[in-house]
């Protein structure tokens, strides 16, 4: 299924046509995952294949796409066959992209490489646990332009860090649309980002309250803070070295530029 998390937007003309613009393509990609599906039946190999739909991103709204918060990170993954993976099933559990390499290995049968790092999502289909994460993580590094971020989620609280001390948006990182539009009218490049944020799901879920400088909130910061260090440290994150090389041939948006349809330049930061 997909969820579309609560949005950050007004209810206005220009944010109601981007909105049935995103319901216009979802259905479209509904019907042709239904062709795909009804192949499989008519050609007697349903029950057998194993079909994922999933996508890298959220939806290209501000602050969704090319972000760490719910919107960005939270993608739709719908999978059907065998396994324990028919029915109808909606899982609400912590899962990663990650995971689902581990996944395709217990199904298929086949022993998983040693250097996996996600988990199996068979547990959960199966009913044998409700949960196999309590904590997920997510980046971002180069997209149009550079905006190294880090972020860590429970159940209950998020947590995103930026790096790269910037007082204003990296609006290029934004796809154009309506809605950006409306946004940057009104001053969206005036405000500028968070170093650190903090929100609490159960009463933020739009995650639009940063708590961390909230001293009820202390404890939990705390703990998201080391979460999100531990898993730096593990995965040997190389801005815990000073920075993240640009590939020889990457070409890059100005970061201080308003659109990704802006002239490019190489190796620019």
């Amino acid at each position: 299924r997909y969820c579309l998390p609560p949005l950050p937007l007004p209810d206005t003309p220009e944010t109601r046509e981007d909105m049935a613009r995103f319901k216009a393509s979802a259905r479209r990609l509904d019907e042709k995952m239904g062709v795909v599906l009804n192949a499989l039946a008519h050609a007697g190999l349903d029950g057998d294949t194993l079909v994922i739909c999933t996508t890298d991103h959220g939806i290209a709204f501000p602050c969704m796409k090319c972000s760490l918060t719910d919107g960005g990170i939270g993608v739709m993954l719908i999978m059907r066959g065998p396994g324990g993976f028919t029915g109808g099933t909606v899982v609400d559990a912590l899962v990663s992209h990650v995971d689902v390499f581990p996944t395709v290995c217990d199904v298929a049968g086949v022993p998983r490489p040693p250097w996996l790092q996600g988990v199996s999502l068979v547990p959960l289909v199966t009913g044998s646990a409700g949960a196999v994460r309590d904590e997920i993580f997510a980046e971002v590094n180069y997209h149009a332009a550079f905006e190294p971020m880090r972020c860590a989620r429970t159940t209950r609280h998020k947590y995103i860090r930026r790096y790269d001390g910037r007082r204003h948006p990296v609006l290029p990182n934004c796809d154009d649309g309506p809605s950006k539009s409306l946004w940057m009218g009104c001053g969206w490049n005036d405000l500028a980002p968070a170093d650190e944020a903090l929100y609490d799901l159960v009463f933020d879920p739009a995650e639009t309250n940063n708590v961390a400088g909230d001293p009820r909130y202390a404890a939990a910061l705390d703990e998201m803070r080391a979460r999100l260090a531990r898993w730096m440290r593990e995965t040997g994150d190389p801005l815990l070295a000073g920075g993240i090389p640009l590939p020889e041939t990457a070409v890059l948006n100005d970061p201080d530029g308003a659109s990704p349809k802006e002239p490019a330049v190489k190796g620019s930061r």
